[in-house]
Order: C-alpha cells, then sequence, then structure tokens
C-alpha cells in the first residue's frame, strides 16, 4: 500500500468534515488520504490550519502538490473527479443543479446547527439571543420539512453528493441536539436515515461526541 498523498484537515465531530471522509470510503480512496487532526474554537484559530485555509475553517485538503484546497463543497469535486467509479456529483445537466441544490439544503442544516451549538455553549446564558436562536431552529425545520415533503423519492434513489450531505447534517443534529425529535415529524426522513447509516461509510465515520 502506497503512503497517503494528500493531507485533509480534519475532525471527526464536524458534519463538513464527516461529508468529505464518507465520500472518500463511498470512492474507495480513503487510504490516499492522511488526516491531521484539528482542534477549533471561532475565538482561538488554529495556526497550523490558518497556514493553509487563511479563515481557519476545516475541512481543507492539501494535495500531493501542496496546494490546498477548501470547503468542503470544492473538495467534494476535487475527490469525485479522482476515482474511476460511478460520478457521486452529476457532471452535467438538470440532475446536477437538483442535486447540488438538496446538498446546499444540507450544508444550510448544519450551518444553522453550528451557529446553535456556537451560541448555546460557548456565549454566556444572559447573553444567548433567543430570537436568533429561534430562527435558526426555524431554518433547520423548514429545510427538514422540503425534504420530508419534496427530496425523499431523489434521496432514496441514489446516495450521492445530496444523499450524503443530508445524512451528514442528520447525523449532526443526532450528535449535537438529541432532543430535537426531528424524526417524529419527518418520518420518511427517519426511515430513510435508519437505512442510511448502515451503510460501511456511514459507521466508519460516525462521530463520538
Amino acid at each position: 500500500m502506497s503512503a497517503p498523498s494528500m493531507t485533509l484537515y480534519h475532525n471527526i465531530l464536524s458534519p463538513f468534515v464527516r461529508k468529505v471522509m464518507v465520500l472518500l470510503h463511498e470512492t474507495g480512496q480513503q487510504d490516499r488520504v492522511a488526516l491531521q487532526d484539528c482542534v477549533l474554537s471561532p475565538v482561538s484559530p488554529n495556526t497550523a490550519l490558518i497556514a493553509d485555509n487563511p479563515l481557519s475553517k476545516i475541512p481543507a485538503l492539501r494535495l500531493a502538490d501542496g496546494n490546498v484546497i477548501h470547503d468542503s463543497r470544492v473538495i467534494l469535486e476535487y475527490l469525485d473527479q479522482q476515482h474511476v467509479g460511478n460520478p457521486l456529483i452529476p457532471r452535467e445537466g438538470a440532475a446536477r443543479w437538483r442535486r447540488l441544490t438538496l446538498a446546499s439544503m444540507a450544508d444550510g442544516i448544519m450551518d444553522a446547527s453550528v451557529m446553535v451549538r456556537y451560541e448555546t455553549v460557548l456565549r454566556p446564558v444572559e447573553k444567548h439571543w433567543d430570537e436568533w436562536l429561534d430562527a435558526q431552529r426555524d431554518k433547520i425545520r423548514r429545510t427538514l420539512a422540503v425534504l420530508e415533503n419534496e427530496a425523499i423519492a431523489e434521496l432514496t434513489s441514489h446516495f450521492d453528493v445530496a444523499a450524503i450531505s443530508v445524512a451528514c447534517a442528520l447525523g449532526y443534529l443526532d450528535l449535537r441536539f438529541p432532543d430535537m425529535d426531528w424524526r417524529a415529524a419527518n418520518p420518511q426522513l427517519a426511515n430513510w436515515y435508519f437505512e442510511v447509516s448502515q451503510r460501511p461509510s456511514m459507521i466508519a465515520t460516525m462521530p463520538k461526541p
């Protein structure tokens, strides 16, 4: 087995990193990537990461030639063009834009979830902005409802960039907000998530708090 040719700035708890890890497993590329663990705080940037990504955000991927790409969407596009199997991101046509739109909705759930996490865990209770928190939670609920009512057949059809992204978003909700009980209002999504959670790629990347 050859040594990894790329390095991924990584934290097992990040849903954005998990998307990348799931795609690596689904496409058989996990052995090509070494993991560099990062501990991040929104107020204490990681100096090693800043050298490769001035935004101090993960994931970031250092390529074999030394160049670095960041943002999970960019990294997924790159990695999906580095394997010989069926693409997990359609290359063209209406299907491409639809699947990327569904993936973007999942990213929005992750963004809102991370913001709620920061506000409720890192800020003192007396400084919590309750209206803002409610707005973030409403974003999550609305988007879950759209996925439940309009996209479940599409998610079921193929475990691609859209399905990977939604699965990682739901996994993050379970990890950080177990009391949200998103399943009660979204039974089809819950059943779908139960099935895809059994995939080896999802099991291998399961975050542990």
